[in-house]
């Protein structure tokens, strides 16, 4: 069945079907071994496993892909900046600019929060990047103004938005799409979910988890929701008799969550390694393991 994928997180991707069903989908493991990934706007074919899961057997051909946001077959890009707090970098936008270009993607350029600053900015922001052809919007979604006009550009179009943070992107949105709110939740409750991030470390095809190469990618998506915490890595090693052949793979977790650390990400904060079962998990503490799994070795073989 062709589907295109509206959402990715983490792993896992919603495909909106032919049939007008909703599906969360895991990428078949040929796309990693052909360094294939897919992206939100893809267009696909997908195996369904009930009325709501499915498998993704095939990317279908794209018409253009960005690394950053990671994104397909978009029909424009709209750029937001702030006019000011923070003022905008406009290096930075040049640099958004030239990225969509390459692509021969149509570009909306929106400065935000133009109640913060006077006529004489508005008009140098409009005297820099009109004249090179741009779309230029400028609008205050705290003041609805612009707002209209701009919702109806992107009406029936398949759009991009991307913009550096604190300059209202999340905001504009809510107004666009107020149903996006039931995705803040959390945020309204003031809850923030600590989460570890599974690895599968050994390989190995029955296990579920992120590949080592796979992991920062998958941390970096995840960070940017502001009521998710990553805590850690977990891993279930492989069954072994010899405790001593899953050493390897305690290293290169524990490993994996120092270099993470390393990189500082916001929201992060790489402090559990769980891993380790009855059978090895001595073996897994030496290696530095905060969390171990014993019920059988407490409770017997279930």
């Amino acid at each position: 069945m062709r589907g295109k994928i509206v959402k990715g997180i983490a792993g896992f991707y919603y495909v909106n079907a032919e049939d007008g069903t909703l599906y969360e989908c895991k990428a078949k493991g040929k796309f990693r071994k052909d360094k294939k990934k897919p992206l939100v706007g893809d267009f696909v074919r997908i195996q369904c496993l009930d009325e709501k899961t499915g498998n993704i057997e095939e990317l279908l051909p794209r018409k253009n892909a960005l690394v950053r946001p990671a994104v397909a077959n978009i029909d424009q890009a709209l750029v937001v900046f702030a006019a000011a707090s923070p003022e905008p970098n406009l290096n930075l936008l040049d640099r958004f600019l030239v990225t969509m270009e390459s692509q021969a993607i149509k570009v909306i350029i929106c400065f935000n929060k133009i109640d913060l600053v006077a006529e004489e900015e508005i008009q140098r922001l409009k005297k820099i990047y009109e004249p090179c052809g741009y779309e230029l919007h400028l609008i205050s979604v705290q003041e609805e103004a612009g707002l209209e006009e701009l919702k109806t550009i992107l009406a029936g179009k398949t759009t991009v938005l991307a913009g550096p943070s604190g300059v209202g992107k999340s905001t504009l949105m809510n107004w666009l799409h107020p149903e996006a709110n039931m995705e803040t939740g959390a945020v309204k409750a003031g809850v923030t979910v600590q989460i570890l991030l599974e690895v599968n470390v050994a390989r190995e095809e029955s296990k579920f988890g992120f590949m080592e190469e796979e992991v920062e990618e998958a941390v970096r998506e995840i960070a940017a929701f502001p009521n998710i915490q990553i805590v850690g890595l977990m891993t279930i090693a492989p069954f072994v008799a010899d405790p001593e052949e899953n050493r390897i793979y305690f290293k290169k977790l524990h490993q994996l969550c120092v270099d993470i650390n390393k990189k500082n990400i916001d929201n992060i904060r790489m402090s559990e390694l769980s891993m380790g079962m009855t059978g090895d998990y001595e073996v897994a503490i030496e290696e530095g393991a905060t969390m171990v799994r014993v019920g059988t070795g407490i409770f017997g073989t279930r």
